[in-house]
């Protein structure tokens, strides 16, 4: 498979991960959950779409609610809420382009310019995530969709963590300078009075 190389961006799929248990939210699904009058994925969707050529929304949850977005809503291909992971795993065999970016729900501020600036600073990975002054965000991450069977392999040995299977695929982080508000999240319900 060809991996493009060219400097020029090319069409990129754009992903919600909305397919957690919420825990912190009280088992809430968290995309779901109303933040400025509007459901916290409408948020980050308004964000995303713009950056990408089409979007998909990952949810386990709820599915309904989510295809009312009038996006494809796919859901977890491993059971029992493996964590982000299983939606990126999900995403890139499902995907039609070549490069994922993918955002988690509940960062509904996240930057706009997610996708063109990690795209721009991959320096030939096939995958990297988001990093601020304060750290790394690697749920804002770009993929290349041949990292799927290498995902699934490190899903099936039981390996959940995120930023070592990007750390292992070769990425790296990709700073965005004075952008911490961008990255902040809602975790817990007190976090939805900012």
């Amino acid at each position: 498979m060809a991996i493009h190389s060219s400097s020029e961006q090319p069409a990129i799929t754009g992903v919600i991960l909305a397919g957690g248990r919420g825990s912190r939210m009280g088992g809430q699904d968290k995309g779901l959950i109303i933040w400025h009058q509007q459901p916290l994925y409408h948020h980050v969707l308004q964000r995303l779409k713009p950056q990408v050529d089409t979007v998909l929304i990952n949810a386990n949850r709820n599915l309904a609610a989510y295809q009312q977005s009038g996006f494809p809503v796919i859901t977890d291909t491993i059971p029992d809420f493996p964590g982000p992971l299983a939606g990126m795993l999900a995403a890139l065999e499902q995907a039609e382009t070549e490069w994922v970016v993918f955002s988690s729900c509940d960062t509904p501020q996240l930057p706009d310019n997610l996708a063109s600036h990690l795209w721009r600073n991959r320096n030939g990975a096939l995958a990297v995530w988001a990093r601020s002054e304060d750290r790394d965000h690697p749920a804002l991450a770009l993929m290349h969709r041949s990292l799927a069977k290498q995902l699934r392999e490190y899903l099936d040995r039981g390996e959940r963590r995120l930023l070592f299977f990007l750390q292992q695929a070769g990425g790296h982080g990709v700073l965005f300078k004075h952008a911490e508000a961008a990255f902040s999240n809602i975790n817990y319900p007190e976090d939805l009075k900012n």
